[in-house]
């Protein structure tokens, strides 16, 4: 009982953490496995972001509860944020999970694994499922370890700080992830240093608000933010060739993080930048502490710095009390920024939320079709953005093979993935690709000698 397949629900912390879990699971003997039906052990790593992800987590278990009654020794647990949102609720739909483990909790799965299987291998009964949701001060730092692997891997995540203290009125992750939590940057700077020793030449570095990285508990050194000291740091590293960084919140970017755009050239020419709304009524209600002019503000800064700095956020439409003349703000926010990719969400409630209980809650058809509308707009953007660059030469670091395994793959510096002909010494390599045909999100070209 050592086989382990792990299936991840949501955003990049929650990948991040699954490695990291892997990694520890690893070197107590278990065996990462790639299919759920090789595994003798399934945990779900799970979302709570919108309600749909939730809701696909659950049935992926309830599913999974049949395999559990045919195979008494297979063991199923729920991880992360749905775990820490729901907790024991959810043995009145899962009554077969073997583990619920909260998002401060990821460390601990090694030890209660090992618990579970010395038991089962006795004979002992095991008893009632094991819940652990509880705050655990220094968890952030347990997110360290990488899985070891036969292939070359060549872009790594970092995670840097956890929780989140902002209290947007749509938004649970407070409650599922707690408090803002950074770790040391010496620590953050040994691991991104012992990944370039591995061969890893890019690096994103990752938390709920990356930003905010040490501002309540590290020194600001003439007045330059942790993060951008951090930055600065991980600039320094032998090997590493790009930096990238989400998700960040507009609050954070400062005179210093736009001006450090022009001093760090490993720094990529791509932001993710979550505005959320193009209202500032709605990012009122929102509890989004910035305005629309504020945002366009940060925007032509960075460009300022990067003239060809892309850009790439988050919308929600539907938010309660939007009205036509608020989401035509959001258009007019998206044609103004020229944004190369977004992601577009239908306002979804998630009960304990502030907006759960606000007044003109949108209904389902007026949501699907401002969602329809935008997600329009964003094609006709994205693929005259991607057509502009046909002729150009671009940098791109070499990932790997693409899914056909014909051709190889990698992104821009302004993340677009790019295929090409190549051999496959070029893995790991910064190389020129002269772009020949675009697509909504896709670059093909050729490998400039």
């Amino acid at each position: 009982m050592n086989r382990v397949f792990i299936k991840t629900y949501g955003c990049q912390m929650n990948e991040r953490d699954s490695e990291a879990v892997a990694a520890m699971l690893q070197a107590r003997g278990y065996r990462i496995v790639g299919s759920e039906d090789d595994c003798d052990i399934l945990l779900l790593n799970t979302c709570s972001v919108r309600d749909a992800a939730e809701q696909k987590a659950i049935g992926k278990a309830g599913y999974l509860q049949a395999r559990k009654r045919r195979q008494p020794d297979f063991v199923l647990g729920i991880l992360g944020c749905m775990a820490q949102n729901r907790g024991a609720d959810l043995l009145e739909r899962l009554p077969d999970l073997d583990l619920i483990v909260g998002t401060q909790k990821f460390h601990r799965v090694p030890d209660y694994l090992d618990n579970l299987r010395a038991a089962r291998e006795a004979g002992v009964p095991v008893g009632e499922t094991i819940i652990d949701l509880a705050d655990e001060p220094g968890s952030q730092n347990a997110i360290r370890d990488h899985v070891e692997s036969d292939d070359r891997q060549v872009g790594a995540f970092v995670s840097i700080q956890q929780g989140c203290d902002m209290n947007c009125s749509f938004c649970i992750v407070p409650k599922t992830r707690g408090d803002e939590r950074s770790r040391s940057m010496d620590d953050i700077v040994a691991e991104c240093a012992g990944l370039a020793d591995k061969g890893v030449r890019e690096i994103t570095l990752l938390g709920q608000i990356v930003t905010s990285y040490g501002r309540r508990d590290q020194a600001r050194p003439g007045g330059i933010s942790p993060f951008v000291s951090l930055l600065e740091r991980v600039h320094a590293i032998p090997g590493i060739a790009r930096i990238r960084f989400t998700s960040p919140h507009p609050r954070g970017f400062r005179q210093d993080l736009v001006e450090v755009y022009g001093q760090l050239p490993k720094l990529c020419d791509y932001v993710h930048l979550p505005v959320q709304s193009g209202s500032n009524r709605v990012l009122r209600a929102m509890n989004r502490p910035y305005t629309r002019e504020r945002y366009l503000e940060i925007v032509a800064s960075l460009r300022a710095v990067r003239p060809d700095m892309t850009f790439s956020t988050d919308v929600i439409v539907g938010f309660p009390g939007e009205t036509d003349e608020d989401f035509a703000e959001t258009v007019s926010l998206f044609k103004a920024v020229d944004f190369d990719m977004a992601y577009v969400f239908k306002y979804s409630t998630r009960t304990g939320t502030p907006a759960a209980e606000m007044p003109g809650q949108v209904p389902a058809a007026v949501k699907e079709e401002r969602n329809r509308a935008l997600l329009s707009l964003l094609h006709d953007i994205s693929l005259r953005r991607s057509r502009s660059l046909v002729g150009r030469s671009e940098e791109v670091l070499v990932d790997g093979r693409d899914k056909t395994g014909r051709r190889f793959n990698g992104r821009t510096r302004g993340n677009r993935v790019t295929v090409f002909d190549a051999d496959p010494g070029v893995v790991g390599s910064l190389v020129r690709v002269r772009v020949t045909r675009a697509t909504v999100s896709t670059l093909y070209g050729e490998l400039e000698s």
